[in-house]
């Protein structure tokens, strides 16, 4: 274990601005779905179903299998892919790409969307580590001439001083500890504790209370009411959650970090031997208890743009021993499969198709497009008026609710520049003359249709 160093995982997947206000499937204690909660409206099947896939995939009964939404669009598929990623907790990685991103010119689409499916299955990694934990009672940072600007300093060393209620130790620390405690801004009252091992610097909080040290009314760093116990060295069970992306690249890094010596370059694509060492390496972790499997959600929308390759290597992705939890949504029907002349449903190849638990979405009625709306400018902090709910509601009926909900921030913007505390229906009718949607797009296209480039 000691081999593996923290990894800062970019998983910016995991944040949809659009879906943030979902926190879930909205299920009571029977599994029978509200109206409105967790931040969905309507679709009671589909949510139902829905919570039957998590009890399907928390007994581990999911294995060999897929999700595939179908609905028209603007129904919420994304949506509920996001909500059954919640329900699973905290630590599931969620991973969301479009069928047509894993045409790229760059590297093979089997990579693109291995990536993907590496991304999606999360490992819980459990040690127990020798660690200085407490409050910081003093601190003293020494500072060094820079090695190549005399006139710059640069932290050296370090004495710290930590305590806790029972014990209190002073210690010395070199240089890379001391920056990341320039660099945490670490002062008397922080409650931290450093790795032993690693030297990695950990800033949890500050408590109240101590000698010397400096409080504010308002502090973004969490204030704890007492001060820890027990010795300040002392053994720690710390939990991390890497994907298995993670530590491929964590793993391709070493590789190139010795093979850029003999000015061989690391590959765009990361080799089948790195991925073979990491599988390895975490059924290790597994038979020794020290790691288990956090299997996460893949959700790839708009599925009919893949083609029959792709869809043989996800095939082949459900069979295999480490798979993510894979959701397709699209929004056809009967439709040609890419790249052949083959019609099938939902443009998905049938031997695929008879893996898939395929979930209905249905259209939104009004009434669900104004708790929707409602919902959405909560989430954006933006004032409606009962009358411009209503002018939105309508327009999200007779239109979309995408375009309804895209409406929002700049009628909002109109509204300021109006000196309007709430966004009122002429505030909207203005902001849908500026930004019209689809529809109106295509009638404009045939109205001046031959002024257009052809």
């Amino acid at each position: 274990m000691s081999e593996i160093r923290e990894i800062k995982s970019t998983r910016s997947e995991i944040v949809l601005s659009l879906h943030s206000h979902i926190r879930g499937l909205g299920l009571d204690s029977n599994m029978e779905p509200k109206p409105v909660a967790g931040g969905l409206v309507g679709q009671i099947e589909a949510r139902k179903a829905a919570g039957v896939v998590v009890d399907l995939i928390r007994q581990g009964k999911m294995t060999g299998k897929g999700i595939l939404f179908v609905g028209p669009p603007g129904t919420g598929k994304t949506a509920l892919a996001v909500a059954i990623a919640r329900e699973l907790g905290e630590d599931t990685p969620f991973v969301a790409i479009d069928g047509a991103e894993i045409y790229s010119a760059e590297i093979k689409k089997t990579e693109v969307l291995m990536r993907a499916v590496r991304k999606a299955i999360g490992v819980k990694v459990r040690e127990l580590r020798k660690v200085y934990e407490g409050v910081v009672k003093n601190i003293k940072i020494g500072f060094v001439k820079h090695p190549f600007n005399p006139y710059a300093r640069i932290p050296g060393e370090a004495r710290i001083t930590l305590e806790t209620k029972d014990d209190s130790i002073t210690i010395s620390v070199g240089e890379e500890i001391t920056s990341q405690l320039v660099q945490l801004r670490i002062k008397r009252g922080d409650h931290i504790w450093i790795d032993a091992e690693t030297g990695i610097v950990h800033k949890v909080g500050r408590v109240k209370g101590v000698e010397e040290a400096k409080y504010y009314d308002i502090d973004s760093t969490r204030i704890e009411e007492e001060m820890p116990s027990g010795p300040v060295k002392r053994d720690k069970e710390i939990v991390r959650v890497f994907t298995f992306n993670d530590l491929d690249l964590y793993v391709a890094s070493q590789r190139f970090s010795i093979t850029s010596l003999f000015g061989v370059e690391l590959e765009k694509e990361i080799d089948e031997d790195v991925r073979k060492s990491v599988n390895s390496m975490v059924k290790k972790w597994l038979e020794e208890g020290k790691g288990e499997i956090v299997p996460g959600v893949l959700f790839i929308d708009d599925a009919h743009l893949l083609d029959l390759e792709a869809f043989s290597f996800l095939t082949k992705v459900l069979e295999s021993e480490f798979s993510p939890i894979l959701i397709l949504a699209t929004n056809r029907g009967v439709t040609r499969i890419r790249g052949t002349d083959i019609e099938a449903p939902h443009g998905i190849p049938l031997d695929l198709l008879d893996r898939l638990l395929i979930i209905p979405v249905k259209p939104y009625t009004r009434e669900e497009i104004k708790q929707i709306i409602l919902i959405r400018a909560e989430e954006e902090e933006v004032q409606l008026s009962k009358e411009g709910l209503e002018r939105l509601a309508d327009i999200g009926a007779n239109h979309s609710l995408r375009y309804a909900v895209q409406l929002l921030r700049p009628a909002y913007i109109i509204a300021e520049r109006r000196k309007h505390q709430e966004i009122t229906p002429e505030d909207i009718e203005e902001a849908s003359k500026l930004f019209i949607d689809t529809k109106q797009s295509v009638k404009l296209i045939k109205q001046f249709e031959e002024q257009f480039m052809k």
